[in-house]
């Protein structure tokens, strides 16, 4: 593990989360005879929908909070395990809508939940290094899970934008970073299949605890700090349980972790998941508040950052929707539509 001390800061934020849920308890309905699932319900994407679509609303948001054009930025960088494309970026579609430069450096990332974070970090390193102004990382997914697997209770859609630049500039500093990587097959889906599989007994320990603890642990000792010096904690949310169970085990508070955990509404939204958590965090947090974020990717790592909110932060905030505005407009479907806005039925 290494520290990488920063100065940068998070100078816009912007999340999206399509209006369309189904509850656990309807797809419970379907494949188990009633009952319910981890999560209340998930958030699911419209026939309209994709990573694409979504990246370019939740970077809307964030270059209205940035008080900042398409043109002025530097790279657009979307990280994701479903990009409707597997032969052509996602990044160039969303830096045209965004009204980009064509000298602006785009790509897609990869790294199951934490591809999001993934583009964040490398962003701070662009910005840190003087080769760009202004980075944009955005987290988005739509994905899916095997009819009747445990995945299809939780596996949602959304999206979350974050604009770096100089820490002079932000709305929250991003004051150091950690990241944490092992081989661990817990989670995978092969090139020709269209649903993951899940490594079961791997899925908790040593995957998520393991690598979420590690990279939290880690980033603490390195910044001479302790859980109580934080007033929000930001976890990777593949359901309800996990992350305030490991939140206990680092020593967190229920209170701390609860402003960002969205899981219980919207399901686990992969690479924007963390990201979505920080959104609504930011919405909240005071000046001169502390924020840990910790995202979890399979396969398996963990991105670890501690950030401070600055004075622009209150001022920023109502310039784009809140994600407590995504998480109210809700309209719910049964497990037939949702079935075919998702592209379940083969019709061939």
């Amino acid at each position: 593990m290494a520290i990488t001390r920063s100065d940068t800061g998070i100078v816009g934020y912007g999340a999206y989360i399509p209006r369309f849920r189904i509850a656990d308890s309807e797809i419970a309905r379907v494949w188990a005879g009633g009952g319910s699932g981890p999560v209340e319900g998930k958030a699911v994407a419209g026939t309209d929908e994709d990573t694409i679509t979504m990246a370019i609303e939740a970077g809307r948001n964030a270059l209205r909070r940035a008080q900042l054009d398409g043109a002025q930025l530097g790279t657009v960088w979307i990280g994701s395990e479903s990009h409707p494309y597997a032969v052509k970026p996602s990044g160039t579609l969303v830096a045209e809508a965004l009204g980009c430069r064509p000298t602006v450096h785009a790509a897609d990332w990869e790294f199951a939940c934490k591809a999001g974070t993934e583009a964040l970090t490398a962003g701070m390193g662009m910005v840190s290094s003087g080769l760009v102004e202004y980075a944009l990382a955005v987290g988005a997914d739509t994905a899916q899970g095997r009819p009747g697997d445990a995945l299809e209770y939780t596996a949602a859609a959304g999206a979350a934008a974050m604009i770096i630049g100089s820490s002079a500039k932000a709305l929250a500093t991003i004051d150091a970073t950690v990241s944490y990587v092992t081989d661990t097959p817990d989670f995978f889906r092969r090139a020709d299949r269209p649903y993951p599989v899940h490594g079961n007994r791997f899925t908790g320990e040593p995957a998520y605890f393991h690598h979420i603890e590690a990279a939290a642990t880690e980033l603490l000792h390195e910044i001479g700090a302790e859980p109580g010096d934080f007033r929000y904690l930001v976890l990777h949310q593949p359901n309800a349980k996990f992350p305030q169970v490991a939140a206990k085990q680092l020593g967190f508070r229920p209170e701390q972790v609860a402003p960002g955990l969205l899981a219980p509404r919207i399901g686990n939204t992969y690479s924007a998941a963390a990201l979505l958590g920080l959104c609504a965090t930011l919405d909240i947090t005071e000046v001169g508040e502390r924020i840990m974020l910790v995202s979890y990717g399979s396969g398996a790592g963990a991105d670890a950052y501690a950030l401070t909110a600055t004075e622009h932060l209150g001022q920023a905030r109502d310039r784009a929707p809140r994600t407590s505005v995504y998480l109210a407009r809700e309209q719910s479907v049964d497990y037939a539509t949702y079935a075919r806005m998702r592209g379940k039925y083969n019709l061939g």
